[in-house]
């Protein structure tokens, strides 16, 4: 595992290469934000932006969501894997923002995870991107890398990485560590062929020292 100063060592780098790194989802406001997150579950924020580019312009209240029949919300998110289940909830959440929320997305982390389809990652990167509140969202990308450098165990669940992150960074860098890592992840220590041997974190990195070893 690595030591505190060694995690600094690890934000630094990661802020160095991606000092401006930002949530990538296309949004004009937390509704917006909202939707798109719901949609990104098991699936690319490319493909969720070129479906949002169109379903943002037909759609700007919930109460536009809930004037149409499921069917045709279907059919305008079809191209996004597990659409069904998706435009059910995204129905059932906007339905609760109108009976509960005069129509406006909520703040707390904890109310935006009783909405239909939002779990708690979802939640941090509303509560997060939308309202400034220290969060870290951890997905694929979070998890993959915080496991790899050793920041984590391998055993760990998402909830126990989101607690160690929270332990080990300082709130103030927790958004932003979220969106480098995620970053770093997405474009730098994939799933698959990660760029070890360019990478600023190798000496660092007890899963790329290994990697580097048995490809000599």
């Amino acid at each position: 595992m690595l030591t505190k100063k060694e995690i600094e060592i690890v934000l630094d780098r990661m802020e160095a290469m991606y000092p401006d790194a930002e949530c990538e989802l296309i949004h004009e406001n937390p509704f917006e934000l909202l939707i798109a997150v719901v949609l990104s579950a098991q699936c690319t924020d490319a493909l969720v932006n070129k479906v949002t580019r169109d379903l943002f312009k037909k759609y700007k209240t919930p109460e536009d969501y809930l004037a149409v029949s499921l069917e045709e919300l279907q059919q305008d998110i079809r191209s996004i894997g597990l659409y069904r289940n998706k435009s059910k909830n995204i129905r059932k959440l906007c339905q609760t923002l109108i009976d509960e929320h005069d129509g406006i997305v909520p703040n707390t982390q904890a109310e935006l995870e009783k909405l239909a389809g939002v779990g708690r990652k979802t939640a941090n990167v509303v509560a997060s991107v939308a309202f400034g509140e220290p969060a870290i969202a951890v997905d694929t990308h979070v998890e993959r890398v915080s496991k790899r450098l050793g920041i984590c165990r391998w055993k760990d669940s998402v909830l126990e990485v989101e607690k160690t992150l929270m332990k080990k960074v300082p709130k103030e860098e927790w958004s932003n560590t979220h969106h480098r890592m995620i970053f770093f992840g997405r474009y730098h220590c994939k799933a698959k062929n990660p760029q070890c041997d360019v990478c600023p974190l190798l000496e660092l990195c007890r899963e790329g020292k290994k990697r580097m070893k048995q490809s000599s």
